[in-house]
């Protein structure tokens, strides 16, 4: 399921998410409002419904419940479930640090940043399903993206290519993310494990393509490789509490993310 951001009123999405205009969070006694709430307080409930349930459990009625009143309660700080999500999703974004040192040079801070990013995406897996073609415009995506571009400012780049390797980086990080989310929900989504799922299909996959390496047989010969680093148990090693198939994500995760840093020195050498 995608979710498109900024689909609320724009005066009253940008106003909440930027924290102007009317005080919102104002504590004094002011018609409609009820004691304890505020626009931080609803936010909160409505992160924590998604953490927990996903996506589609959240309504501003489950929100309510979370916070021991009713949907019509939060009218008066939050106009609805559209302004809402933009503001659970620039609330997410906010976790991330404000800025990453480059003392050890640029490549370091923008791993920090990407692993930070990972584990942001990770902790809110619903984040994924908010689509990037509509941003937000809240400051936390902005304050994001400004840590970022203080990790590159080291490589010297600037102008649309800076602006380009931005926008790769992004994506690269989310697309990461989106592999590890969708390897921790296979199984309980499924009710199948990871091991089982393939070793089922594995073995009939034996059975219909008996000449499989003939036919792909790079494909083949990377499948031998796999086979033979395979361990799912590996006693004593680190990590062992993480699942093999995320092991696999996070492990792709590193390479294509050196691999992306490699491009970007190469860009900046070549001035």
């Amino acid at each position: 399921m995608v979710v498109f951001a900024g689909q609320g009123d724009p005066r009253r999405s940008m106003a909440l998410l930027w924290r102007a205009g009317a005080p919102a969070d104002d504590p004094r006694p002011r018609p409609g409002r009820r004691p304890g709430l505020s626009v931080d307080a609803i936010v909160g409930a409505a992160v924590g419904i998604a953490d927990a349930q996903g996506m589609a459990a959240l309504s501003m009625r489950a929100v309510g419940e979370r916070l021991g009143t009713t949907a019509m309660a939060l009218y008066t700080y939050v106009p609805g479930k559209s302004e809402l999500l933009d503001l659970m999703y620039d609330q997410v974004l906010a976790e991330l640090a404000e800025r990453y040192p480059d003392g050890a040079g640029w490549r370091p801070a923008v791993t920090a940043w990407a692993e930070d990013g990972l584990a942001c995406y990770l902790r809110h897996p619903w984040v994924l399903q908010v689509s990037q073609a509509r941003p937000v415009l809240g400051p936390g995506e902005y304050r994001m993206l400004e840590a970022l571009l203080g990790a590159l400012r080291g490589t010297g780049l600037s102008g649309e290519r800076l602006r380009r390797i931005t926008g790769t980086l992004v994506n690269y990080v989310r697309g990461a993310a989106g592999a590890v989310a969708e390897t921790r929900q296979a199984a309980a989504a499924t009710g199948v494990s990871d091991e089982e799922w393939w070793f089922s299909r594995a073995s009939r996959l034996a059975e219909v393509a008996p000449d499989f390496t003939d036919r792909y047989p790079l494909l083949g010969a990377l499948e031998q490789d796999r086979a033979a680093s395979y361990r799912p148990d590996r006693p004593g090693a680190p990590g062992d509490d993480v699942p093999y198939p995320e092991r696999e994500a996070r492990a792709t995760f590193a390479a294509g993310l050196a691999v992306l840093l490699d491009g970007i020195e190469a860009a900046a050498a070549g001035g």
